[in-house]
């Protein structure tokens, strides 16, 4: 039996072991850490037994996410995964504009939404995003869309200056988490293309039901195959000779498999493989920010939103309207600045668009600050993201940072695993189809 190492437990990671533990492979993965799942986890907030358990920031999903629902549905546990067809936006002062697909065919099937139910946009607003979505759609196979940045295409297209802050803008910087200043128009046209314009139903928002670490539980686990997960166990480096990889050396000593894959994050590279003929030099980080309040009342029956012309860009209603998880991606702004004036300042506008939070009483708040989010998708980067096969014969890289055909988001992490697995497979001359193909 073909045996491989995985080294890293974040969704890439998971992945490929999950698929090349159903392919037949012996699969050890190695994760530092005492939890699995990266950047999208979830952990007790105290060191009690009780503790509340709390992603660390929230993830969500869309329907064009093929292969992270394909991934769910191998560990058994897609169907807690919530979806909603609803969009709510919120303006300080509190109207409520919603979003979801009417009666047309894609990809007129916001039409509805545009005449009547989103309210924050002014009819040329609306004329002039309704422009840019037609022009996306010729436009994608522009040759130029890693050299120019998404608010270069946006000016070209005389898109106002309120339906790039109140539309393009609120639904961008979340997906990409870059700004769109920063950020190559091919990863804004992607997530325009496959999440709204490309199906009917492709935008609709996953929302985990349960903290993202039971989905990768080890009961789920026990469906796949011959996979043992090694937590706890940081990899320090794998060893070579010649040209593939003899070892991996831990603190527990070396493992030796057939195949080796890094899913780990860039910034690792280098030192856990400097054989690696990779030059990630290029890649840099955007940060999230993410804000647990907890009150001593409801403050809104909505399941989530997108808050406008505020730094705070989303709002989840993550138990009875009690307990908000806040979301503020490409956070630099957040980076430096003290926890409590970051709670200060999200209590503050949230009370702009809920008139509850003014009455009641913050319990307790929690802020996590991922500095490391994930890279920032700027122009020409796309050319320098590697694939999953290495110069190295038996070394593999997976990642949301490698070439994934996505931005830095959980079905590009997913599709990395995936074309790891797929690559082994070739190398072991057991070919099959892994990764699923995006909707259109």
């Amino acid at each position: 039996m073909p045996s491989a190492i995985v080294i890293g437990g974040g969704l890439s990671g998971l992945a490929c072991a999950a698929a090349l533990g159903e392919a037949g492979f012996d699969v050890d993965l190695f994760e530092a850490r005492g939890f699995l799942g990266g950047r999208a986890t979830s952990y007790p907030l105290n060191n009690s037994d009780d503790s509340e358990i709390i992603d660390n920031c929230q993830h969500i999903l869309l329907r064009c996410c093929v292969n992270l629902l394909d991934f769910y549905t191998r560990l058994g546990v897609a169907d807690r995964i919530e979806f909603h067809r609803t969009f709510y936006f919120i303006e300080p002062g509190g109207r409520v504009s919603t979003m979801r697909a009417g009666a047309l065919p894609k990809p007129f099937h916001f039409t509805e939404s545009f005449l009547s139910g989103i309210r924050f946009l002014n009819l040329r607003d609306k004329m002039a995003i309704g422009r840019a979505l037609l022009a996306l759609r010729r436009e994608r196979g522009r040759k130029d869309l890693d050299r120019i940045t998404m608010m270069d295409w946006l000016r070209e297209k005389r898109q106002t200056p309120r339906a790039i802050d109140r539309f393009w803008r609120q639904v961008l910087v979340s997906a990409v988490n870059e700004d769109l200043e920063r950020m190559a128009a091919l990863h804004g046209f992607h997530v325009f293309w496959l999440g709204f314009l490309a199906a009917r139903d492709s935008y609709e928002m996953g929302v985990p039901a349960v903290p993202l670490s039971e989905l990768y539980s080890a009961d789920a686990w026990g469906k796949i195959g011959k996979v043992q997960l090694h937590l706890r166990c940081p990899v320090d480096r794998v060893v070579t000779e010649g040209e593939q990889v003899r070892s991996i050396a831990s603190r527990g000593g070396e493992r030796s498999a057939d195949y080796y894959v890094l899913a780990v994050p860039f910034e690792r590279i280098g030192a856990m493989a400097p054989e690696l003929d990779t030059d990630l030099r290029s890649f840099t980080h955007s940060p999230i920010t993410g804000i647990h309040l907890w009150f001593d009342r409801k403050v809104t029956d909505l399941p989530h939103a997108t808050l406008l012309d505020r730094t705070i860009q989303w709002m989840f209603n993550k138990a009875d309207g009690r307990y908000l998880q806040l979301v503020v991606s490409a956070s630099r702004s957040l980076v430096e600045t003290p926890r409590g004036e970051v709670i200060d300042l999200a209590v503050r506008e949230l009370g702009e668009f809920f008139p509850a939070v003014r009455e009641a009483k913050l319990e307790k708040a929690h802020v996590v600050k991922e500095v490391r989010a994930t890279f920032s998708a700027q122009p020409g980067l796309e050319a320098v993201r590697p694939g999953p096969v290495t110069n190295l014969k038996n070394v593999f890289l997976a990642g949301d940072w490698t070439r994934s055909g996505w931005p830095a988001t959980m079905e590009g992490a997913v599709r990395s695993g995936y074309m790891a697995a797929e690559a082994i497979l070739d190398a072991s001359g057991r070919p099959r189809r892994i990764v699923l193909p995006d909707i259109a």
